[in-house]
């Protein structure tokens, strides 16, 4: 009975996983570059400075994102412009394999989303982005830490006493949230669309708000 128990669970969670993969793999993506090409590009899973040590995705990976996504990207660059600042993108959408092998790089759910839990990673929905500032040459400026530094320095409320850092993570957190995204407590450079939850199917929004132990109540 418990070996019935236990293979009707995993049938289950693998059905579920499934559906949220063939959700994502019809996603509505655009690419950034094309609707701003002012907008640096470095997605560094494409490569091997990152948590896992190796490129991630494939040769020509393309930086992807829900349409309404890379409008607010645009205004949060038009803002920084206006600072002699922009943007860069280290990483955009990113599928669901990609998220596992993370989750397996890693082993600190604080840091990286479990695929298998609520709706997994929302960067494997088009909805949210790493980015960081350059200056007006393009050229990367003083932050915080590096991209996948998981430590406390990495936190969205900087604790270092260095003015320039602090002036400009919070520029970038200005323009993001001027343009409609939500920061995360543990990583200043992830950014989430802020009507997130709109562009998942109900069940899956649903998940994620039980797995952030807020109501999903109204939200859809």
């Amino acid at each position: 009975m418990k070996f019935l128990l236990a293979r009707l669970v995993t049938f289950l969670v693998a059905v579920s996983g499934l559906h949220a993969l063939l959700a994502q793999e019809n996603l509505p993506l655009v690419d950034i570059r094309t609707v701003d090409p002012t907008i640096v590009i470095d997605l560094r899973y494409a490569g091997s400075n990152n948590v896992a040590g190796r490129a991630l995705y494939s040769p020509g990976t393309r930086p992807m994102v829900r349409a309404e996504v890379a409008q607010r990207l645009v205004s949060a660059q038009r803002f920084l412009h206006r600072y002699n600042y922009g943007l860069k993108i280290w990483d955009a959408y990113r599928p669901r394999a990609v998220q596992l092998e993370l989750w397996k790089a890693s082993h600190n759910n604080d840091f990286v989303a479990d695929p298998n839990a609520g709706a997994g990673s929302l960067h494997s929905w088009g909805v949210a982005v790493d980015a960081t500032l350059t200056d007006t040459w393009h050229r990367p400026v003083t932050m915080p830490t590096d991209f996948d530094d998981f430590t406390p320095a990495a936190m969205w409320k900087y604790q270092g006493a260095d003015p320039t850092i602090r002036a400009h993570l919070y520029t970038l957190q200005i323009a993001m949230r001027d343009a409609g995204f939500y920061g995360l407590r543990s990583e200043w450079w992830h950014f989430t669309i802020e009507n997130w939850h709109k562009f998942l199917p109900p069940e899956e929004a649903k998940r994620a708000f039980e797995v952030m132990g807020q109501s999903w109540e109204g939200k859809l």
